[in-house]
């Protein structure tokens, strides 16, 4: 095994530990136990149970970044967001230990540790601002305050997936992944899109027309209707 592989190796060894003892729980002890690797070999690669954590928060968050695809408009948008809601739920879902430790308040953890865990939190929020931010630019997205509409999506997805882990039987992913995007098609989700900003056919011709001598449109057949108005 080179030192890639047993890098690995502890990274998934590590990821079942913090799975089924959390992190309070979890021992280095435990960890080069289920690598089958010498405690000394772990501190070649990871200074502390903590810096491995944080790994594992690294790549987790990578792959939420990769798990949001840009939605294109012109596609079938309702399609393209439940793909997004899907793949940021399998990732958390995959991942309950860290999921439950991210956005949980991380409560007795040493404040350097909680430090990270918040940058990582505000993170997160950034991605899904800059996602609906790109949302609005395209018209999928309602006008309005994207930091605010974060908030309440983290919010939302942080209760749905806490209760579930409380559950004995877990909901079934698709049903989570309907409720959070009808709660979406509620809120701030356009299911039209509003047409990208262009030149208006109808003022062209008009400005054609009138340079034709031709009628202007519009505003002339009212001026029409009122003027037999005050003939009759």
């Amino acid at each position: 095994m080179n030192k890639s592989e047993r890098r690995q190796a502890l990274l998934r060894a590590a990821r079942t530990v913090f799975s089924e003892k959390g992190y309070h729980e979890a021992k280095v002890d435990d960890i080069v136990a289920l690598a089958k690797v010498a405690k000394g070999t772990f501190y070649l690669y990871f200074p502390d149970k903590r810096s491995i954590f944080g790994e594992l928060v690294r790549g987790l968050f990578s792959r939420l970044g990769g798990a949001i695809l840009r939605v294109d408009p012109s596609a079938d948008v309702e399609a393209q967001v439940k793909h997004n809601i899907r793949a940021i739920v399998a990732v958390l879902l995959d991942d309950p230990a860290l999921t439950s430790i991210l956005l949980s308040h991380a409560a007795g953890l040493d404040p350097a540790f909680v430090k990270e865990l918040r940058a990582f939190r505000q993170e997160v929020k950034l991605l899904l601002e800059r996602s609906l931010s790109d949302g609005q630019r395209l018209g999928i997205i309602e006008p309005g305050d994207t930091e605010l509409y974060a908030t309440f999506t983290i919010g939302a997805l942080k209760e749905v997936l806490f209760e579930n882990a409380l559950e004995e039987q877990a909901r079934p992913r698709e049903r989570i992944v309907t409720a959070l995007y009808d709660l979406l098609r509620r809120g701030y989700l356009r299911m039209d899109p509003a047409p990208a900003p262009r030149r208006d056919e109808s003022s062209l011709e008009g400005g054609e027309g009138a340079a034709r001598g031709g009628p202007a449109p519009g505003p002339a057949p009212a001026r029409g209707r009122r003027a037999r108005a005050k003939a009759d």
